[in-house]
């Protein structure tokens, strides 16, 4: 199964910067983004246990590799928000795997879902 996330998620250095700002301010980023990735997830299903491919199609070259990945934290949880896994823990992430490419035109995330026994 695949979802695809339109646009780009924050990368580590936005939400850095959100966790440091006005209280609340992290809270309001996590929550829209973990709402995005839910909406994006909704009604694909439900697995038990699951490997993850997610490749990020950034807009440019930018951004570090590893403070992209930090969305990840974001993806986990809006697959646990719609339901497509119980809980984000070592019971239901088997393993993850991270691609990066450039897309100018239309950035994306793109997540492969496998379930794994």
């Amino acid at each position: 199964m695949k979802i695809v996330i339109p646009g780009e998620l924050p990368d580590l250095n936005q939400i850095i910067e959100a966790a440091k700002s006005h209280y609340g301010q992290y809270s309001k980023l996590k929550k829209q983004n973990t709402n995005i990735v839910a909406w994006a997830a909704k009604g694909k299903g439900r697995y038990k246990k699951i490997d993850l491919i997610i490749t990020w199609y950034c807009k440019d070259r930018r951004k570090d590799k590893d403070n992209i990945a930090a969305g990840l934290k974001f993806i986990l949880d809006g697959l646990v928000k719609a339901g497509v896994i119980e809980n984000d823990g070592w019971k239901q992430i088997n393993d993850f795997t991270h691609r990066f490419k450039v897309d100018k035109k239309n950035p994306r995330i793109e997540v492969e879902i496998k379930e794994v026994s």
